[in-house]
């Protein structure tokens, strides 16, 4: 597997919208190898393949697991759920909305309040080209509306007219202020909902 360069705002690539993948070939599993590995080594939870200056509809979302309030504090960690879908579009999104703190590996610096749909079902293909649906809720359907937005040429930021509501962070701890809800000089921002780096 290969890390890849990530492609950053400034580049008019990530305005394109990426096109369908026709079949599933050894180049797209390798891609999806090499975006996993390269979405892991970046500490992000998400990645769009136009994001490393691949204009497919392929998405992966790691999401790390949260620990059951039974666990044993000494037990080792649960693994994390992946997923990786291949043409992504939602089937359904809830009338609901959230407000939540988002950041992006192509948007390196920032991180800023965005409203999501608080549940969606998303489908596409796997790698196998078998068709799938999931449902999910609050931070995971954050993430998928997050990285299918990529697919269409629209970035986080594209939803944020208040510019109070996007916020300089250092370079590298997004996904820690969007863990901790903390934003330099903005103590008392709350959001019902947080995401690390994608």
């Amino acid at each position: 597997m290969t890390v890849l360069p990530i492609v950053y705002s400034d580049d008019p690539l990530l305005r394109k919208r990426s096109h369908a993948v026709r079949r599933i070939t050894p180049e797209i599993r390798q891609l999806v190898d090499d975006m996993i590995e390269t979405m892991r080594t970046n500490n992000g939870i998400g990645l769009a393949a136009i994001q490393v200056g691949v204009p497919q509809r392929v998405i992966v979302v790691e999401m790390p697991s949260e620990p059951d309030e039974e666990d044993d504090e000494d037990a080792p960690p649960r693994p994390s759920q992946l997923y990786v879908l291949i043409n992504p579009e939602f089937a359904r999104q809830s009338r609901q909305m959230e407000d939540g703190i988002e950041g992006c590996l192509s948007v390196p610096g920032f991180v800023g309040e965005v409203s999501r749909h608080q549940r969606v079902t998303i489908k596409g293909m796997d790698l196998r080209g078998k068709a799938v649906r999931i449902r999910a809720d609050g931070w995971l359907a954050r993430v998928f509306q997050h990285e299918t937005d990529h697919c269409n040429g629209v970035l986080f930021i594209d939803h944020i007219d208040d510019p109070e509501k996007i916020w300089p962070v250092a370079e590298g701890e997004e996904e820690l202020a969007e863990a901790t809800q903390s934003i330099p000089g903005h103590s008392d921002q709350t959001s019902s909902s947080s995401s690390g780096s994608r």
